[in-house]
């Protein structure tokens, strides 16, 4: 099978798995027709799925690809068959679920890691009480009020459009529309509509504030999801021809790199300052935010991340009700109840139900790719390849182990 029409089995398949899930085909921007012919088939079985990734993934070992072609769809053709597998009713441990969709290896986070973090928070934190209550009483200082939200997700994008035009590029026409949305089991979603054109869902229910608002922005917009959709549809598929970059399917290893990167967004567009720099934005909407405070209690909390994943894995992993995975995250997050069973309420979700891995192994992977990066390599430089280059979880650890 040569080249391109191993890409373009590739693309059908992943919208075969669409069909059969709703979904998982989180963007697809190519040829109508491939979607339309696959609408009229016979409704797939998973089990020829996985067959047919299977078959595919033989095929691309031998194929007359370029290397990081031929590793990106090796890689992604590996979830896509565990992915069929699992749908057809095979059971497989979840850490090895997650290694196939991913290319990483889960664990449980350290508890004496949390615990430095919390006195760490302990000290930053001003008031008495517990460190929840002290924690929730700062952030109740900077609620964006509900009829403010959309004005105040519309100056931040600006904000951080203009930056990130300046520092990556974007290209000619490229355009965000916001809506805000509810009852949803996210707090934002990139819906990428080809054409350099995405539709930001913002959920409201959440209770969004000004210390959190550029991140999530960031993630979705500027420098995070639309803007690796734009960059690599200007450059991937109209430049380079490769049509497998025209659909973007979840449960694969393109979506460890691309959490990754979108939660590195505010990092990658502001850096160090970025909590005083919002505060200047949220001034002018007369909505306050103690940007110093915001920052220093960000950085500590990054250290909580992998309490998340603990939680996929007790409840995946090890069978532990709800209420012990709620526990969990309501102790060391410092998450009120009802937020933490929102997020179990997401991990349970037959779709997403491992993703939650990405967002932790994404941010902890390419945190240390970019930090770990050649003297003569900006960040800058580092985090456009990101945006840019098809590249997955493995071939990150391989450039890692070169700099040991």
């Amino acid at each position: 099978m040569d080249s391109e029409a191993l890409a373009a089995e590739y693309v059908l398949l992943g919208l075969r798995f669409d069909r059969l899930v709703r979904g998982f085909a989180d963007s697809y921007t190519g040829d109508p027709l491939l979607r339309a012919q696959v609408a009229v088939e016979p409704p797939p079985e998973p089990a020829r799925l996985a067959a047919a990734a299977r078959h595919l993934r033989a095929e691309a070992a031998t194929a007359d690809l370029a290397e990081p072609r031929r590793r990106f769809l090796t890689a992604q053709l590996t979830a896509l068959e565990c992915s069929g597998r699992k749908m057809a009713g095979e059971q497989l441990p979840f850490a090895a679920e997650v290694e196939a969709c991913f290319q990483v290896s889960p664990s449980m986070g350290d508890p004496d890691e949390y615990r430095r973090a919390h006195r760490e928070l302990a000290a930053l934190l001003p008031g008495r009480g517990s460190l929840a209550e002290r924690l929730r009483a700062v952030r109740r200082r900077d609620v964006v009020p509900a009829d403010r939200l959309a004005v105040a997700v519309q100056a931040v994008s600006s904000a951080l459009r203009d930056r990130v035009r300046t520092r990556f590029e974007l290209p000619v026409g490229e355009t965000v529309e916001y809506r805000i949305v509810s009852d949803r089991p996210w707090s934002g979603f990139n819906h990428y509509l080809g054409g350099f054109r995405s539709k930001v869902a913002v959920n409201a229910d959440v209770g969004h504030r000004a210390s959190t608002l550029p991140q999530l922005v960031a993630h979705e917009a500027y420098p995070g999801h639309h803007t690796e959709h734009c960059r690599k549809e200007a450059g991937l598929v109209r430049r380079d021809r490769l049509v497998e970059h025209t659909v973007f399917l979840v449960n694969t290893p393109q979506c460890v790199l691309a959490e990754g990167l979108a939660d590195l967004g505010l990092h990658a567009a502001v850096g160090p300052g970025w909590g005083p720099w919002a505060a200047e934005i949220f001034a002018d909407l007369g909505i306050r935010l103690d940007g110093e405070l915001a920052e220093r209690i960000d950085a500590v909390l990054l250290r909580l991340l992998p309490v998340r994943q603990d939680a996929l894995l007790m409840l995946h992993g090890d069978g532990a009700d709800e209420a012990a995975v709620v526990a969990h995250l309501q102790r060391w997050l410092l998450m009120p109840e009802q937020r933490a069973r929102h997020l179990v309420g997401f991990m349970r979700d037959p779709l997403w139900r491992a993703y939650t891995t990405t967002y932790v192994e994404g941010y902890r992977l390419l945190r240390r790719w970019l930090d770990e990066r050649p003297a003569s390599t900006s960040s800058a430089d580092r985090y456009r390849r990101l945006l840019d280059e098809p590249l997955v979880p493995e071939s990150v650890r391989a450039e890692l182990a070169t700099r040991v």
